[in-house]
């Protein structure tokens, strides 16, 4: 059994252990969490408090989107 999952986050391949959720993600990346962003899995945005909660399987497609103010 292959204890590690690939997963797309934003167009690109990453390897994760099995039981990642998320969270696990958004922190691998250093993403700040006072930082304005929405995640979506699998086409599907994912509830700020489900980000703990949701566990990843090999073969999901994460985006993460970041609003940035301007003028």
């Amino acid at each position: 059994m292959n204890s590690k999952i690939k997963i797309t986050v934003n167009a690109e391949e990453k390897e994760f252990s099995l039981g990642r959720t998320v969270n696990d993600v958004i922190e691998s990346l250093n993403i700040k969490k006072n930082s304005m962003f929405v995640v979506e899995k699998n086409l599907e945005i994912v509830p700020k408090e489900a980000y703990k909660n949701t566990i990843l399987k090999d073969g999901d497609a994460i985006e993460i989107v970041g609003f940035f103010g301007g003028g």
